[in-house]
Formats: C-alpha cells, sequence, structure tokens
C-alpha cells in the first residue's frame, strides 16, 4: 500500500503542496499530467530520492517519510532505463540482491528466473549497448524487481518504445506486477496506456490532485 497525506515538496521556486492519494496493496495506480506538473518529483519524493518540506508517506503502514531509499523497499525504473554500460545483463539484474548480501545461490537462482519471467535469457552476457529499447526496459525492470519489492515506481518506462514493443511491455508488466501482488505507481501522459494497466488514475494539474 502507498499513502501519501498532504505532502509538500519544494525545490526551487517550484513548490507543491497538500498532496493525498492512496494506493492500496497489490493495486496499480497511474499518475497523470502535463510536462513539468511535478509529477516525477512526487514519484521521487515516494522513492525517497526527493527531500519533503511536510506531510507523510506510509508504505504498508510504515512511515517513511525519513527513511533512505535503502531502507523503503521500493524498485524504482526510471525514464529512460539508465543502465550501467560497463554491466551485462546479468550483472544488472544481481545488483540488487548484491547490494543486500544475498547469498551467492540464491542471487543465481533469482537472476535465472527473472530472466525466463522477461523473456531475456538470451540476453544475460551482452551489455546494454545494441540491446533494443524493448530489451533495455525490460532489463531495468528486471532490475528493479530482483529483490522482490512490494512496491515498485515506475517513470515513464514505455515513453520511448513503438507500437508494438509498447503493448508487449504493458502486457508484460501488467502480469508481473498482478502475479506477485506488487504495488504500482506508474507515471504516463498517456490516456490509453493508463486505462490499460491502472485500477486508480491520479491527474496533477496546477498543483493539485485529483481521481480521473
Amino acid at each position: 500500500m502507498i499513502e501519501v497525506e498532504n505532502l509538500s515538496i519544494k525545490a526551487g521556486d517550484f513548490r507543491l503542496e497538500g498532496i493525498s492519494f492512496e494506493i492500496p496493496a497489490g493495486g496499480y495506480g497511474v499518475l497523470m499530467g502535463r510536462t513539468g506538473c511535478g509529477k516525477t518529483t512526487i514519484l521521487e519524493a515516494i522513492c525517497g530520492l526527493k527531500e519533503v518540506t511536510g506531510g507523510t508517506i506510509r508504505l504498508d503502514g510504515i512511515d517513511m517519510t525519513r527513511m533512505p531509499p535503502s531502507r523503503r523497499g521500493i524498485g524504482f525504473v526510471p525514464q529512460d532505463g539508465t543502465l550501467f554500460s560497463t554491466m551485462t545483463v546479468r550483472q544488472h539484474l544481481a545488483f540488487g540482491p548484491k547490494v543486500h548480501r544475498w547469498k551467492k545461490e540464491k542471487i543465481t537462482e533469482r537472476v535465472q528466473e527473472l530472466a525466463r519471467e522477461l523473456g531475456i535469457e538470451s540476453l544475460l552476457g551482452r551489455k546494454p549497448y545494441g540491446l533494443s529499447g524493448g530489451e533495455r526496459q525490460r532489463v531495468a525492470l528486471g532490475r528493479a524487481l530482483a529483490v522482490r519489492p512490494k512496491v515498485i515506481c515506475l517513470d515513464e518506462p514505455l515513453s520511448a518504445l513503438d507500437d508494438n514493443t509498447h503493448a508487449e511491455m504493458t502486457s508484460l508488466i501488467k502480469r508481473l506486477v498482478t502475479d506477485h501482488g506488487i504495488t504500482v505507481l506508474h507515471i504516463t501522459h498517456s490516456h490509453a496506456e493508463a486505462e490499460s494497466v491502472a485500477d486508480r488514475i491520479f491527474l496533477l494539474e496546477n498543483g493539485k490532485l485529483r481521481p480521473e
């Protein structure tokens, strides 16, 4: 569950105040709004990447407002995927478990499991250069899911994909989060995309958040 209550954020001259919404456990929420309206700022605040000036962020009922990102248990897929150019796909999928000090055999098992679920087993030895947009996004999604988070945040994960790949990734994301009971906050500009995945849609407009 994601609960945001009366959240306030300031970044330079930019301000958001009184932002409140809730996504139930296992729910799929989509946040929409014009470019520059603050969608990514809200998402980054939930992930712990943006400092807040007021309000409360709760995940599964636990106050995470001042917790560091590593303590929040959130998987994050940034807009461009941001893969490390020197790391193989296998290393990307293993990155989170290694940071969390999983045993070696458990890391190997998890990497293989993710690769099967994401359809990227043949890519494990490759580096990001030369991967298609859809392949890169599958890797970024796998990295976010690697430590089995209860919550994932997706910042326009499908915006750069062609129509066919977009449809494949939409279906894949929805299936994975449903199968594993993951709570999702997803940012997009596309009403069609939002309606295809969301249980609830929120519109951020003129600094105010309202349900669609």
